[in-house]
This record gives structure tokens, sequence and C-alpha cells, in this order.
């Protein structure tokens, strides 16, 4: 009996002994916390890239287009500007020319004194969403950038 009772003892005692229960819980708990958060630096860094690129776009597209010569060289500029800026920072699978659009303040585009509106508008999808999460999530988030450029007015009406 005496036997059993020490078996007994020191099964309870294994039993009471929780060394490396701390190391199971922190790696369940860093998951928990950590997926997220990585997960939101991604999506975050990938929405500042998109918010750098299109402000830079935009910039650059609005000033390409008032000082060309003509508005059609004027928007062959703009574009190659867009995209450019848009490439610099990683979105060169986006169309410059569908991104951009160009708006006139006069009736002719580049009269003297007048003003370029560049918009730039680009989608950033949001990374690993999985296809039976589609319906509720929306997939893209929207960034958009509006620059106004000065025409000079002193510059020969064309």
């Amino acid at each position: 009996m005496r036997r059993v009772v020490t078996w007994w003892r020191a099964r309870l005692a294994a039993a009471g002994d929780d060394s490396g229960n701390a190391i199971v819980e922190f790696l369940g708990v860093a998951l928990l916390l950590l997926v997220p958060v990585v997960y939101l630096v991604l999506v975050l860094g990938r929405v500042q890239a998109a918010t750098f690129a299109v402000e830079g776009a935009a910039r650059e597209a609005g000033r390409a287009f008032a000082r060309a010569d003509d508005p059609a060289t004027g928007a062959d500029r703009a574009v190659a500007a867009v995209g450019l800026a848009l490439g610099d920072q990683g979105f060169s699978d986006v169309d410059p020319a569908e991104a951009l659009t160009l708006d006139c303040s006069s009736v002719p585009c580049l009269a003297p004194g007048s003003e370029v509106v560049a918009e730039v508008v680009v989608a950033v999808p949001l990374p690993f969403v999985p296809s039976f999460v589609r319906e509720e999530v929306p997939l893209e988030i929207p960034v958009s950038a509006r620059h106004v450029a000065p025409v000079d007015r002193f510059r020969e009406a064309s």
C-alpha cells in the first residue's frame, strides 16, 4: 500500500508542474496578435506607397501638361509622367492612361493664365484575401490625388 501512495504522490506532484506551459501560452497569444499586426503593416505600407505614387503622379502630370506646347503633346507627357511616378512606387501594373484624368479651366486648353487639373486614381488591392470573403470585404482601397497646375500667364497663346 505504501508503494501505491508514494506513486500517487509523485503523480500528483508531476501533474502540478507547469514548466513549459508558459512557452506554449506565449506562442499562442503571440500568433493571435502578431499575424493581424503583420497584415495591418503590409496593408498600410501598400496604401502609403500608393499615396506617395498618386500625389507625385498628379503633380508631375499637371506640370508636364501645363508646360507643353499643345494639348496632344501635353497629354502624352502627362501619361508618361504618371507611368514613371507609379512605377517608382511599385505600381507598374496600373495603366497610367486609365489612372489619369486631365481637365482644363478654359476652352482653349492651354490658354495663358488658365489652370490644368490632374487627378490620379489607383486602386490598391488587399493582399491575401480569400475568395469566400470577397462578397463581404472590399478587395481594393481607392487612393486618389488631385493637383492644380497653372499655365504661365506670359506664354505665347497657341
